[in-house]
């Protein structure tokens, strides 16, 4: 490998950016809750979990707070943002993507994001292992 790419996959600065990269999704639709809670709740609704308002200040919380802690790694704690947001995103398959339950053309659709969402949660499982480093 030459030395400017290793210098640069070394960089703490490539680690925080790669982490600021892999929790976008969270972040930013932790920040779009924030501000449009109502849309959340009604989200929570149409998957007809118990206790719209509480699930939907759940799920905030889990996308701000697990951002923050995987960016931030702050004393070596990144490895429980990256979990909570792995567990997270696995547990949204059976509760907001049940591939299983719907008819074509969705079933394909929702296994895709099914399939998407295991991907970021390896890559959760991958960045967990890399702040422990």
């Amino acid at each position: 490998m030459p030395a400017s790419i290793a210098w640069t996959l070394e960089s703490p600065i490539t680690s925080i950016f790669a982490r600021v990269l892999l929790t976008t999704l969270f972040w930013s639709a932790g920040i779009f809750g924030l501000f449009n809670f109502s849309a959340i709740v009604s989200e929570m609704n149409a998957v007809n979990l118990p206790a719209p308002i509480s699930f939907a200040v759940a799920t905030i919380a889990v996308q701000l707070v697990g951002s923050l802690l995987l960016i931030g790694n702050f004393n070596g704690w990144g490895w429980l943002g990256a979990a909570v947001l792995g567990v997270f995103t696995l547990l949204t398959i059976p509760f907001g993507h049940a591939f299983w339950t719907f008819a074509e053309p969705r079933r394909t659709e929702e296994l895709h994001i099914a399939l998407e969402h295991i991907s970021v949660s390896g890559g959760m499982l991958i960045a967990a292992i890399l702040t422990l480093k």
